[in-house]
């Protein structure tokens, strides 16, 4: 962190934290819901895997409830992610076994969490003292290919899809696979067109740069990066590159900069490439979290692992601000979904640490404000009014 005379007396900090008491403060990507069904050893029911006890601190978790308090977090998009490798009706069955664990854990946790399925909910179980809980889904995988499935999905409360994950869809290319389409088929188009009309959002990280241009070409309500960095900052293909970051801003959308270090920091992104390369030699697929997991806790060819520190997430937010402006950006840290975090953000609770170094780097309240949750809110209300042109109720 800098070491200006402001956070040297600590001013940025006592500021930050009345700031994050004032706005509602909103986090794009939380994969809690999966990372309990893997303490649970992925046995038994959504209960089961919803009743760890949130209300202490959990060294195995980046999230319980006593650090999202600590970090004055009030409004999370909290993944329903279903792996790869579950596929078709497989897929859809855990997506449904994911959105359940959401509602046993606001169920569980009435005086902590609030499910929110609009901007008016949210903003309402913030006047309440609650962190209002949204669903989103990654991966179109999670609808096999069904319009059905992604109304159902709706109806049960997720208000964004992830395009795709790590691997294609049928109908639109990832980041991190081979291209296969060209960006979005036919009926990938038809997926965004019928996301605006339900008033989903349509989220855009993990897809490939020809399908974030063929999703903005045809969307009419604006889109989301919901854990995404620069790729200009840091050269790694689950970045937003700045024309992308241009055409999303014209078009009202909002990149939530996320805390992984691989999409953060160059020197990281660097060495992920040779631990990719070795996988790929050793006939292992890098695109799966697990067996990435598995293979970098054994693996020491690429040297060790770089350093990443919250000045590297902040070099992204500044060059967000920079290019899309500072209605255009958001905040996804993926907390539980990744292994390590940076320095300084290492859990939940380091939000107003982030905040303290923005303001000790001269952000005014109003634009820490905005990247807190306004410009969130305002996207979501967007698609909410998107859908109602869409949609009217007769």
């Amino acid at each position: 962190m800098t070491d200006g005379s402001e956070h040297a007396d600590g001013r940025a900090s006592a500021r930050a934290n009345a700031l994050l008491r004032r706005v509602q403060l909103a986090d794009g990507h939380n994969d809690l819901p999966w990372a309990l069904r893997e303490l649970a050893g992925g046995a038994g029911r959504p209960a089961d895997w919803a009743s760890a006890d949130l209300t202490k601190v959990r060294t195995d978790l980046h999230t319980d409830l006593v650090r999202l308090r600590e970090g004055a977090l009030t409004l999370q998009f909290w993944s329903v992610y279903v792996p790869c490798r579950l596929e078709g009706h497989s897929a859809v069955t855990a997506t449904l076994e994911q959105i359940e664990v959401v509602y046993e854990l606001v169920n569980r946790y009435p005086e902590h969490l609030q499910l929110a399925l609009t901007v008016d909910d949210a903003e309402a179980a913030f006047a309440n003292g609650r962190i209002a809980s949204l669903l989103g889904a990654e991966g179109g995988h999670s609808i096999a290919g069904s319009l059905g499935a992604l109304r159902s999905l709706y109806r049960l409360g997720v208000r964004y899809m992830t395009l795709t994950h790590n691997n294609n869809t049928e109908w639109a290319d990832s980041a991190t696979d081979e291209p296969v389409h060209n960006g979005l088929t036919d009926f990938g188009r038809h997926v965004v067109r019928e996301m605006n009309r339900l008033g989903m959002l349509v989220d855009l990280s993990h897809v490939a740069p020809a399908t974030m241009r063929d999703a903005l070409a045809v969307s009419e309500a604006p889109v989301i990066f919901s854990h995404s960095s620069c790729r200009a900052v840091a050269d790694h293909p689950r970045n937003v590159p700045d024309d992308v970051l241009v055409e999303m801003a014209a078009k009202g959308g909002v990149c939530m900069i996320t805390f992984v270090p691989t999409f953060v920091s160059q020197a990281y992104a660097e060495w992920d490439g040779r631990l990719r390369e070795a996988m790929t030699a050793a006939g292992a697929d890098h695109r799966d979290l697990e067996q990435r997991h598995a293979f970098s806790t054994t693996w020491t060819g690429g040297g060790p692992k770089p350093e990443v520190t919250v000045n590297d997430v902040v070099r992204h937010l500044e060059h967000a601000r920079e290019v899309a402006g500072i209605d255009h950006i958001g905040l996804g840290g993926d907390y539980d979904g990744v292994a390590q975090l940076p320095v300084g953000l290492e859990d939940v609770s380091c939000y107003p640490r982030l905040f303290t170094e923005l303001l000790d780097r001269g952000w005014s309240e109003d634009d820490c404000a905005k990247l807190a949750g306004a410009n969130t809110l305002r996207v979501l209300r967007d698609a909410e009014q998107v859908a109602r042109k869409l949609h009217p109720i007769e």
